[in-house]
Formats: structure tokens, C-alpha cells, sequence
């Protein structure tokens, strides 16, 4: 086994390119930043944690924490913790949290604690207490004090799915959306961010004012 520690007066970058065994056939570069690191490798996989102004750079995402622990197989999984924030570089989404967790293999991101997300591509701003993202598929998972918006679209609900790809929203656990003077509420809401569509489901209820012509 090798070991390898850096110590805090020496800031350093490293820059180290990998291919994993069970991904397509290429390497991928990843760059490392951090005041310090400590790190291991073995038959039971790699292991390095960055210490202070730590950040990772990956063909997928950029992240930035307080500490930064990658591990297993060509560093596959990425936890980073304190004052979380990045990029998800294709995607043009950024976030904030206090706690990541990253599939670089299966490209999922695991996000909890006063979570904050922005796609930019789709001039839409969400908050949840935990948030699942598959980047392949581009469902983001929503759970807890869940509350998003997106033009003139306030939704908000206890638990939600947001598909960046085909801009629909589903909503559940006290549901509610706002379209400026309109509101609607059910036990389930589908939301079309594409034609402002909304479809509701149980308990159907709102309130819809509109101008005398």
C-alpha cells in the first residue's frame, strides 16, 4: 500500500488522469485543490480527503467544500462537506449545500442540508432540505420543505420531481402553485414548464382571477 501526505504549508494542485475498468474505454482528467491531503491506494481501492479550501474538477462537475473525500476504484465516489457549492459543468446547473455525495461512474449527485439549486438553462431556482440529481436522466429528486420557481411559477410541497430535460414538475405532500393571481392546489400537481400547463389530482381546489375584458 502507498501513502501519501501533504502537509498544509505546501499548497499544492495535482492533476491526475484516470480510467476506470467499468466505464467506456477513455480516462477522464480530474484536478485536485486543497491547502492539505492525506490519501491511500491498495487492492481495496483509492482514498484521498482534502483538507481547507478544497475543490475537484471533473469533465462532469466542479464542487468546492471545506473537505473533499474521494474513494474507491479511480476515485469514483466524491463526498465533500462544509460550505458546499459547484457546477455540474454540461448540465449548467449549480448548487449549494452542506453535504454531497458524487457517482463519477453513474453520474448521480446526492445533496442534503438547506439545499440550492439553479438551472440556469431552464431559468429555474429550487430549494429542499435533500435533493437527488441523475444527471443521465435529468430527474432531480426533491424531498422536504421543497419549493421552486421559474418565471411566474411558485411551486412549493413536501416532495417533488423536477426533469430538467422535459421541464415537467410533479408535486405531492400539500402541493401548491402559484401563476401570478392564480392559485391551485390537490393532492398531486403535474406542472408543464413548457406550455404552463397544470394537471391536478385529488382534492382539487384554488382560486383563478381574471380581468373583465
Amino acid at each position: 500500500m502507498k501513502f501519501l501526505r501533504v502537509f498544509p504549508a505546501m499548497r499544492f494542485f495535482f492533476l491526475v488522469s484516470l480510467c476506470l475498468s467499468i466505464s467506456p474505454v477513455r480516462a477522464e482528467t480530474v484536478m485536485f485543490r486543497a491547502d492539505s491531503m492525506t490519501g491511500s491506494s491498495g487492492k481495496g481501492g483509492d482514498y484521498a480527503r482534502l483538507t481547507g479550501n478544497a475543490s475537484i474538477t471533473t469533465e462532469s462537475v466542479e464542487i468546492f467544500a471545506d473537505s473533499i473525500e474521494l474513494s474507491g476504484k479511480g476515485y469514483r465516489y466524491i463526498k465533500a462537506t462544509g460550505n458546499v457549492s459547484g457546477t455540474n459543468i454540461k448540465e449548467k446547473i449549480d448548487f449549494t449545500c452542506a453535504e454531497m455525495h458524487y457517482d463519477r461512474e453513474l453520474k448521480l449527485s446526492s445533496m442534503q442540508d438547506t439545499v440550492h439549486l439553479v438551472d440556469r438553462a431552464n431559468d429555474a431556482v429550487a430549494n429542499a432540505q435533500l435533493m437527488e440529481y441523475d444527471e443521465k436522466s435529468g430527474a432531480v429528486v426533491m424531498q422536504i420543505s421543497v419549493a421552486m420557481q421559474q418565471k411566474d411559477n411558485v411551486c412549493t410541497g413536501s416532495y417533488a420531481i423536477y426533469n430538467t430535460k422535459t421541464r415537467k414538475l410533479f408535486l405531492s405532500g400539500n402541493p401548491q402553485i402559484v401563476q401570478g393571481t392564480d392559485t391551485f392546489r390537490a393532492q398531486e400537481i403535474v406542472l408543464d414548464l413548457n406550455t404552463n400547463e397544470v394537471t391536478l389530482d385529488g382534492r382539487v381546489r384554488g382560486a383563478v382571477k381574471r380581468e373583465n375584458e
